[in-house]
C-alpha cells in the first residue's frame, strides 16, 4: 500500500484536467467552484442575520 499525500488526489485531478484539454477546462472548473464556493460562504454568513419578528 502507498502513502500519498493529502492533496494528492488535487494534483491528479489537475493533471488529469491539464491532460483532458488544457489549462482552459482547468481554468473553467477552478471558475465554478470559486463561484459556488462564494455562494455557499454568502448564504452561510448572511442567514444568521435573519430575526424571527413573531
Amino acid at each position: 500500500m502507498e502513502h500519498h499525500p493529502a492533496a494528492a488526489w488535487l494534483t491528479e485531478a489537475a493533471s488529469a484536467a491539464v491532460q483532458h484539454q488544457g489549462a482552459g477546462y482547468l481554468l473553467r472548473v477552478v471558475l465554478i467552484v470559486m463561484v459556488l464556493g462564494c455562494i455557499l460562504t454568502g448564504w452561510f454568513l448572511l442567514r444568521g442575520y435573519k430575526r424571527d419578528d413573531d
